[in-house]
């Protein structure tokens, strides 16, 4: 993984944007804005901006396919979670995963299914330690 993409950091914006991309794919401005306009409503020329920002930082490539640009994500859903957690860790935990896993599992409701894939994440992880 190249410098640069290490130092992607997207606003809370830019990860709506990269969402609905994970979601559906490659798209276009008026695909991301309409998916958008489901949940708030968000100008065009707005969404527009975002992504031409996103383009610029190395967040997103452009195709222009005839008239159309289509937008693609550079980095895949659990590459850039892997990032932010990452970068979250160092920042607020001081490099702890405990710290930031009791903070999770503490503040928030969780189903028995994420615990038990929590479970059999930690037992896989116990199995291949030396």
């Amino acid at each position: 993984m190249t410098e640069r993409i290490k130092l992607i950091q997207p606003t809370d914006a830019e990860l709506e944007v990269l969402h609905i991309l994970w979601e559906n794919g490659p798209s276009t401005v008026r695909f991301v804005n309409d998916r958008l306009n489901e949940r708030k409503n968000v100008g065009y020329t707005t969404t527009l901006k975002i992504m031409q920002i996103m383009h610029e930082k190395g967040i997103l490539t452009r195709n222009k396919k005839d008239r159309t640009h289509i937008y693609t994500t550079v980095l895949e859903e659990d590459e850039t979670q892997s990032l932010l957690v990452e970068k979250l860790l160092k920042i607020a935990f001081d490099g702890s995963a405990s710290k930031l896993v009791m903070q999770t599992l503490g503040n928030r409701k969780t189903s028995k299914e994420e615990l038990q894939k929590i479970k059999d994440l930690i037992e896989k992880i116990e199995k291949d330690q030396p």
